[in-house]
């Protein structure tokens, strides 16, 4: 099927191996991954139901939680459509310009909602340290050019990976990608030229997207701590963090995956390679999956919008 000398090739496709060591559990694993995918799905879609339809939810928290829905169903669609075929129809290649188009949606996305996490803990610095200027600062405009500055952002970092590998690297050791989707550095590592151009190129986005921001994000609420450290009372204080604690949460769920994956891949050298596939594959599933689960237990308009729902359906059978 492919070249077995160690001769260079110029690809127009490549081979995606899936889960390697566990094809023959490939059609087990597609329950739980179809399953997941499909929570995803659902529990987004419904959360951009709900804000649309519920007009006291049409505040600047929620325009960022409609942003985050979108990028996450973004997010799991760029990969697991693509696995289930794998898995399903055993539907491996990937012509070469999808495979950079699925990598620059992915990295591209990922980095996208790294900004609206920003802009969230900047709204809730705002709201919770300077109130009287919440509504004229955190406008709908406001809002608008925040979430746009969020997407170029991801744009610009990301779109020079996938234009870089097509003019730089067109010679290839193997068409077999090990990973179930295209990754930048599985692609990458499979060139026969000078990888390292795009090897500090994707470290520096690496360190400028999550260490910056995660050092961002930090500094709001250290401030936002030392400002409701100061409310009078414990009840009121309490009461404060609570407006926070969704968002608190969607960070941990969003940035937690990511270091275990990317330290697993940097140091676990004798971490059986399913393990890392499965991995940086619950990374980007796990967030889609358990923001709108956060989001509708811990916002209370959001979790009444949704009984009311189910009784009006309920009670229409």
């Amino acid at each position: 099927m492919f070249p077995s000398n160690n001769a260079c090739l110029v690809p127009t496709s490549f081979w995606l191996t899936g889960i390697p060591g566990l094809e023959s559990l490939q059609i087990w694993l597609s329950i739980p991954f179809s399953s997941m995918y499909l929570v995803a799905v659902v529990g987004n879609v419904t959360i951009l139901a709900v804000i649309k339809l519920e007009h006291s939810l049409h505040q600047p928290m929620y325009f960022f939680l409609c942003m985050l829905a979108i990028i996450d169903l973004v997010l799991s669609t760029s990969t697991m459509p693509k696995l289930l075929a794998i898995f399903w129809f055993d539907a491996h290649h990937i012509d070469l310009d999808a495979c950079l188009a699925q990598m620059f949606f992915i990295h591209c996305f990922a980095t996208v909602e790294s900004g609206i996490f920003l802009a969230m803990a900047f709204d809730r610095y705002v709201a919770i340290c300077n109130p009287l200027r919440h509504t004229s600062v955190l406008t709908h405009t406001a809002v608008r050019h925040l979430g746009l500055a969020a997407l170029l952002r991801g744009v610009l970092y990301i779109g020079p990976l996938p234009i870089m590998i097509r003019l730089r690297l067109p010679l290839y050791q193997t068409q077999i990608i090990t990973h179930s989707y295209c990754e930048h550095m599985a692609v990458v590592t499979l060139a026969c030229g000078d990888t390292t151009v795009n090897n500090l190129y994707g470290m520096g986005i690496g360190f400028l997207v999550l260490i910056l921001d995660s050092l961002a994000i930090t500094a709001s609420y250290a401030m936002i701590f030392r400002t409701v450290m100061g409310l009078a009372t414990p009840e009121a204080r309490l009461k404060t963090l609570g407006t926070c604690s969704s968002h608190i949460c969607a960070i941990l769920v969003f940035y937690i995956p990511i270091a275990v994956s990317s330290l697993t891949h940097r140091f676990g050298h004798h971490v059986p390679p399913h393990i890392h596939i499965l991995l940086a594959n619950f990374y980007l599933l796990i967030p889609p999956i358990l923001n709108p689960v956060v989001y509708a237990l811990r916002t209370k308009q959001i979790r009444e919008r949704l009984l009311h729902i189910l009784k009006a359906g309920a009670q229409s059978k």
